[in-house]
C-alpha cells in the first residue's frame, strides 16, 4: 500500500539479522499470496471475491492482512482496476471483465513484521497497449531496484524509474510513493519514484523499504474519490503498478517479496 508523498522526518530503523529473518517470512507469505492468485482471476468475478480469497489465504497461514481497518480501510487487500492508480476498495459491485488489468496489493503481518507487495494481472486477453504499459511498469520497478546498494541514494532509485517510464511515453505518479517498512506498515524513508541522481537519502545496510511505481498511460495527475481511498487517473487513462519490499544488504540488495516465477527467471 503506497503512502501519500509528504516528507516526514522520522528515525529510520535499521533491521538486525534476527529481524530480517522474521520479516523475510512475512514477505515470502505475501509473495505466495500473489502467486496463488495467478490462474484464479477470471472474468465475472468481483473484486470482493479477490479480497475473500486473499483474506482466507492469509488467515490460513496464521498471518494478519495489514490493510484491514488500517486507518479505516475496510478490506484486507487493495484492488485497483484499469484507471484506478492505487488503494481501490474491493466491492461486490466491481465485476472483472475480459480485457481488464487488475492490481492486487497484499500486505501481511507475520511474527509482528510486514511484507508488502503488489502485482498487476491481465484478465483474459488484453490489448497490446495495456500489455505494453504493464510490462513497462514492471521494468520500471526492477530498474529502480537494480540501483539499490549501500552508498546509492533514493534519488538514484527515482531517477532510474522516471527515466525508463518517460522514455516509453508514460508518466510517473507523484502523489503516492514507496515507504520504509518493518514492524510498522509505513516507516521512514519515503521512496519517491522520480528523482535526480545523487540526491536524497543515502542508502545503508539494514534498511527495508518498498519500491512501487505507479505508471500512467497519460498524465501523472491523480484524483481521490469520495471514499477517501481510491485514487484514479485524472484523465481516465490506464494506470499500472508493481511493488516489492527491498532489503539493503552489505553489497547490494535482496528482493524480499520475490515470487517463485521471478526467482526462476533471475536464475
Amino acid at each position: 500500500m503506497a503512502t501519500i508523498g509528504i516528507i516526514v522526518f522520522v528515525m529510520i530503523h535499521y533491521k538486525s539479522t534476527r529481524e530480517i529473518e522474521l520479516m523475510r517470512e512475512s514477505c515470502h507469505l505475501a509473495a505466495k499470496c500473489l502467486d496463488m492468485l495467478e490462474g484464479q482471476i477470471r472474468p465475472g468475478m468481483s473484486t470482493e471475491d479477490i479480497n475473500t480469497i486473499c483474506h482466507e489465504f492469509i488467515l490460513d497461514n496464521k498471518a494478519i492482512p495489514a490493510p484491514l481497518n488500517y486507518h479505516g480501510f475496510p478490506k484486507s487487500v487493495c484492488t485497483s482496476l484499469n484507471h484506478v492508480i492505487c488503494h481501490g476498495i474491493p466491492s461486490k459491485k466491481d465485476i472483472i471483465k475480459e480485457g481488464d488489468i487488475l492490481n492486487v496489493d497484499v500486505t501481511t503481518i507475520l511474527h509482528q513484521f510486514h511484507g508488502d507487495t503488489n502485482r498487476t494481472y491481465f484478465v483474459g486477453e488484453v490489448s497490446d497497449k495495456a500489455k505494453h504499459l504493464v510490462k513497462t511498469t514492471y521494468d520500471c520497478m526492477m530498474a529502480g531496484i537494480a540501483v539499490v546498494k549501500p552508498g546509492a541514494t533514493l534519488g538514484d532509485v527515482g531517477h532510474a524509474i522516471q527515466t525508463l517510464a518517460e522514455s516509453k511515453g508514460y508518466s510517473v505518479v507523484r502523489d503516492y510513493c514507496g515507504h520504509g517498512i518493518g514492524r510498522e506498515f509505513h516507516e521512514s524513508p519515503q521512496v519517491l519514484h522520480v528523482g535526480e541522481p545523487g540526491k536524497g537519502l543515502k542508502l545503508k545496510e539494514g534498511m527495508t523499504f518498498t519500491v512501487e511505481p505507479m505508471i500512467n498511460e497519460g498524465k501523472y495527475h491523480t484524483k481521490l474519490l469520495k471514499d477517501g481511498w481510491t485514487a484514479i487517473t485524472k484523465d481516465g487513462k490506464l494506470s499500472a503498478q508493481f511493488e516489492h519490499t527491498i532489503l539493503v544488504t552489505s553489497n547490494g540488495h535482496e528482493i524480499m517479496t520475490l515470487s517463485a516465477q521471478e526467482k526462476d527467471e533471475l536464475l
